[in-house]
């Protein structure tokens, strides 16, 4: 990381950063190109171990990607606010953000369930949803396992 005083090493901040992000953008490999998809997600720290959680359909590029190659990289980011320096004539983004590298498990029976319920959990608009069960058959699940990650913050002077 060329600017280290920014680089975030203390776990729980990562993961705090983690919970103020509300997208995480998933690269697969595509040949020439990574093809890059937002998704919304899920988080579990256990025993040592990072997940993510993620859903989609069972077939299309994203799909016909992850299963060809089950690996992908990942990014996360929370903007803060610009900051301008009128007299230097400078702008700068303050910000949040996570990246890294995973392994792709297909999740299926009850490991499946607890992808999604994990995944629900995650935004205050579905956490006490009650979604349809039925509904999990026809959808793709799965656990991005957490290779490597690191976290850099831009903080605001002002905060």
């Amino acid at each position: 990381m060329r600017r280290s005083d920014r680089e975030v090493t203390d776990f729980k901040e990562i993961l705090d950063i983690i919970d103020c992000c509300e997208v995480l953008r998933i690269g697969l490999s595509d040949g020439d190109f990574p093809y890059i998809v937002p998704v919304n997600f899920g988080y579990e720290y256990s025993e040592n171990t990072l997940s993510f959680y993620i859903h989609g359909a069972q077939e299309g590029r994203k799909y016909d990607l992850m299963k060809k190659n089950r690996v992908c990289s990942f990014e996360a980011d929370m903007p803060l606010q610009i900051e301008l320096n009128h007299e230097r004539g400078s702008a700068t983004m303050r910000y949040k953000s996570v990246m890294g590298r995973a392994e792709i498990d297909f999740l299926d029976g009850d490991e499946k369930r607890l992808g999604i319920d994990i995944l629900m959990k995650k935004y205050p608009e579905t956490r006490d949803f009650k979604y349809n069960q039925a509904t999990l058959e026809r959808t793709a699940v799965m656990r991005l396992r957490v290779m490597e990650i690191s976290a850099k913050a831009s903080i605001p002077k002002r905060l």
